[in-house]
């Protein structure tokens, strides 16, 4: 779905910390994807509500001048508008890949999510369903 990922250190370390769950991916050897350092890291005081890889990643993005940023924590993608990107979530790309026939049923991707720590209630699972008609 995207060519190119940047991610800022912050976010790989973060997901290094987590070697020992089943789903863990190396993200060095996966040739798309980025570790990009930040330049600006003095920006970080100005995040103090957020942890390192969510301020980092606002800033890398605006840094980039991305074209899109994602992310997931409420309190981040309020940071992340107010910085004028264009934001979206782990539930928006699953909406987006089914809509581009990457994937044929959200379903099952969705109830997955909580065993890989992503908190999502059975409310929006059903409001997402009955959007991609899989309810």
């Amino acid at each position: 779905m995207y060519s190119e990922v940047s991610t800022p250190f912050a976010v790989y370390q973060e997901i290094e910390a987590g070697k020992s769950k089943i789903y863990y991916q190396d993200l060095t050897k996966i040739g798309w994807i980025n570790i990009v350092n930040i330049h600006e890291g003095n920006a970080l005081k100005y995040f103090i509500d957020l942890d390192a890889g969510e301020a980092e990643a606002i800033i890398l993005a605006a840094e980039l001048h991305a074209d899109l940023i994602i992310i997931d924590e409420k309190i981040a993608r309020f940071h992340a508008k107010h910085a004028d990107l264009k934001v979206t979530g782990t539930i928006g790309i699953l909406i987006k890949a089914k809509q581009q026939g990457i994937v044929s049923r959200l379903k099952p991707l969705l109830y997955e999510l909580p065993e890989k720590d992503v908190w999502i209630s059975e409310r929006l699972i059903r409001e997402i369903l009955i959007q991609v008609d899989e309810y």
